[in-house]
């Protein structure tokens, strides 16, 4: 990982590094509550948290524009979140209640927004990356200039439906980009026992898509990318592979330890390239907001997760009689 400190000037404005700032705390408060209620029983099943990889899809929303769209894997509330689903009914989704984006049916994995163009979270790993292709084909037929951000992690970088969607995608010349959150643990094994390769995005050049790897705990650094690789699409030259390394903090979901890497490692990236601290240093070192600022945002943030938390606890349970509901049959 890059060390957090720079001496390069964002090419960006002051209201936009707030943004990305606001954005990314969150992420982070959303994801810290998830948490908390876990342990308190109110969410059950699964819980992905994406502590530690907010600038990932902070910077590739940046890159959107509205009409694009977005499918992801089950660690997924940070893309929720960051193309403006309403907190209350993510979290409300998470602990089951009829709130919730998908009326407390469905879960983190199954929770989705037409008006937003998030069509998931999917729980089977690699799943949507062939969805995604289907989801930037119908762009491609209806010729709209839209594009779909496909993510999928490290691990599923392994699975075969990937490779027989890449070969579809760039015959079809598809508007997708195919964006690997390398978090370099998969669900718990290291990318270097698990792939035979360092870096996994050169596996496109078998297909003629071309690639790149980002420093994926710097949003602007993403963003960056994500705009030539956004450009790539709407220029009608088909797939493009962005590969993110980033760093999950916390295990694959709420029940693992994580014992297969040191509290030490964990520290160390957090101490050095923590994507929230590095946006907050480039706001304070370039006299673009003060201590009290970024206190008063952290304030309206944790206001609103708040909020969030308990609008899930006070929604109803859903009625019996949305176990008939939304069954296309």
């Amino acid at each position: 990982m890059a060390a957090r400190k720079t001496t390069k000037k964002p090419n960006v404005s002051a209201e936009e590094l707030k943004t990305y700032y606001r954005e990314m705390l969150l992420i982070r408060r959303f994801e810290e509550k998830a948490g908390q209620l876990y342990g308190m029983g109110l969410i059950g099943g699964f819980c992905h948290l994406y502590i530690g990889q907010e600038a990932v899809v902070v910077g590739l929303e940046a890159a959107a524009e509205d009409g694009d769209k977005r499918i992801t894997s089950y660690r997924d509330h940070g893309h929720m979140l960051a193309c403006g689903m309403d907190p209350g009914g993510v979290m409300a989704e998470l602990t089951g209640r009829e709130g919730g984006l998908s009326k407390g049916k469905g879960g983190s994995m199954h929770m989705f927004s037409k008006e937003k163009h998030f069509y998931g979270g999917h729980g089977i790993v690699g799943a949507q990356v062939p969805l995604g292709a289907g989801l930037a084909f119908a762009d491609k037929y209806k010729d709209n200039g839209r594009v779909t951000f496909t993510y999928f992690g490290d691990g599923a970088a392994n699975q075969g439906q990937v490779y027989e969607t890449f070969n579809m995608a760039a015959i079809w010349q598809l508007p997708v980009v195919f964006v690997i959150e390398n978090n370099q643990y998969a669900m718990g094994t290291a990318q270097a026992r698990s792939t035979s390769t360092k870096d996994i995005y050169h596996r496109g050049e078998a297909f003629g898509i071309p690639g790149e790897i980002v420093n994926g705990m710097d949003v602007l650094a993403v963003k960056e990318a994500g705009e030539k690789a956004v450009a790539h699409c709407r220029a009608g030259k088909g797939p493009y592979i962005l590969e993110v390394k980033t760093y999950r903090y916390r295990g694959h979901s709420m029940s693992d330890p994580a014992k297969y890497r040191t509290r030490e490692e964990v520290q160390k990236v957090r101490e050095q390239s923590d994507p929230i601290e590095h946006v907050r240093e480039l706001l304070l070192t370039g006299k673009h907001a003060t201590e009290d600022d970024l206190k008063a945002i952290d304030k309206e943030i944790k206001e609103v997760v708040n909020q969030a938390a308990e609008f899930a606890k006070e929604s109803p349970e859903p009625s019996l009689d949305e176990l008939w509901t939304d069954i296309y049959a």
